[in-house]
């Protein structure tokens, strides 16, 4: 049996984020049922102010509750401890280590991991799911990424010729997002008017360039830049279109008025997600997804699809989601629709109530096709065996090393 070690980002500290605990689970899940032994294995930052006190019992119950019980290990750094090595979390040191010792393979989605914790692993493999942000943070500077085996993305265009994503000289493997249909089974209701989506809003984030003083501002980078260009939709449409994003009172109280006085319904996402079942849930009673990307998508022309858009399309709702650049096998017209203008959004909605059900069986088929985690993590795992290893070190600045979350 092929054990694999994941090491995810950040999801410990969030356990009010159902949905982005659910971008690792896919993957856990997913290995689990093709015969892997799955550990996973995650940094806890201690000092994080915005962490809960029942952040950690949260965690452990969540990972009893998919399978994963005894199998989850937090851990801290002697750099967030003030103290010499690891010290782990929630396992004793002597089963951490046994667990940890037999792992065949990492698959590392925190980019800035201690190097003293990827040196554990006889093989190790980066897991790109930020393309053209995480190429130019590390080309630009702005994070150091400790050296790895094998370097995999699920960025169409990363390392493509005459792209706009730089390949940092880095030998990458394009691989899919996997979604796990048995947990995200098909089901519609036709009476159901509500195109939703779950996001982030004004998260200040910017895209930069140099450091330090002379640093500078490229553009913002929030999902409110995207959305607010689009404040007039529905005017435009039959459909009702909710927004269930993360709000911050009085910081966010124009944004939100301006949009319901536009016809948007909004609501506190942490009403409908602050945990992994309700997430889901949430999405499974809606009739289909309509999104905007971060403005990062659109200038690096990545060709991505959210692992959000994935359990959408799995659970037989049609999406409407904003072109992200030519794609070698993603439709537009069918369960999937990519829109870059108003108008095109617009047609998009009115093309799916023509023909709901029609394009519900084809969202499903798209999932099935194209990202389900049988196939799309024994596609991964295929590559990973017929690529040799080359520990390349990619450039960077571990004094500004970071992380983007979902």
């Amino acid at each position: 049996m092929t054990t694999v070690v994941i090491s995810p980002y950040s999801v410990a500290n969030r356990p009010e984020i159902g949905g982005h605990f659910w971008v690792y689970l896919q993957y856990a899940h997913g290995l689990r049922r093709l015969g892997c032994d799955v550990v996973w294995l995650e940094a806890l930052r201690r000092d994080d102010p915005h962490r809960p006190t029942s952040a950690i019992p949260t965690f452990f119950r969540r990972m009893e509750h998919y399978g994963l019980g005894g199998r989850a290990i937090l851990y801290e750094t002697a750099a967030s401890n003030g103290e010499d090595g690891v010290r782990f979390i929630g396992v004793s040191p002597a089963k951490a280590e046994a667990l940890l010792s037999r792992a065949d393979l990492l698959l590392n989605f925190h980019y800035a991991i201690d190097p003293h914790v990827l040196g554990r692993f006889r093989r190790t493999a980066l897991v790109d799911i930020d393309p053209g942000l995480l190429q130019f943070w590390i080309s630009s500077g702005q994070l150091r990424v400790p050296p790895h085996n094998l370097y995999l993305t699920i960025g169409e265009t990363v390392g493509a010729p005459g792209a706009r994503i730089r390949d940092c000289g880095l030998p990458w493997i394009r691989t899919r997002s996997p979604v796990c249909l048995d947990l995200w089974p098909y089901g519609h209701d036709p009476a159901c008017r509500r195109f939703t989506t779950v996001s982030t809003w004004l998260g200040g984030e910017y895209v930069t360039e140099g450091q330090g003083e002379g640093k500078r501002v490229l553009y913002q980078n929030d999902k409110r830049v995207s959305f607010l260009k689009f404040a007039e939709l529905p005017a435009r449409t039959s459909s009702e279109l909710e927004l269930a994003i993360y709000l911050r009172d009085r910081l966010d109280a124009a944004d939100r008025e301006l949009l319901e006085q536009n016809g948007w319904r909004i609501r506190h996402a942490l009403e409908v997600a602050r945990t992994p079942d309700r997430y889901r849930a949430y999405i499974q009673a809606s009739r289909g997804e309509f999104s905007c990307v971060k403005p990062s998508c659109i200038e690096f022309q990545n060709a991505w699809v959210s692992d959000r858009t994935l359990c959408y399309l799995a659970s037989g709702k049609p999406v409407v989601v904003q072109d992200t650049g030519p794609s070698s096998f993603l439709p537009n017209g069918e369960g999937m629709f990519r829109f870059s203008t108003i108008d095109e959004a617009a047609e998009a909605l009115a093309a799916i109530d023509e023909h709901y059900e029609r394009h519900c069986r084809a969202a499903r088929a798209i999932a099935e096709a194209f990202f389900d985690s049988q196939t799309a993590l024994s596609d991964m795992l295929n590559l990973i065996d017929r690529t040799p290893d080359r520990a390349s070190e990619p450039p960077g600045c571990p004094e500004s090393a970071r992380h983007r979350g979902r």
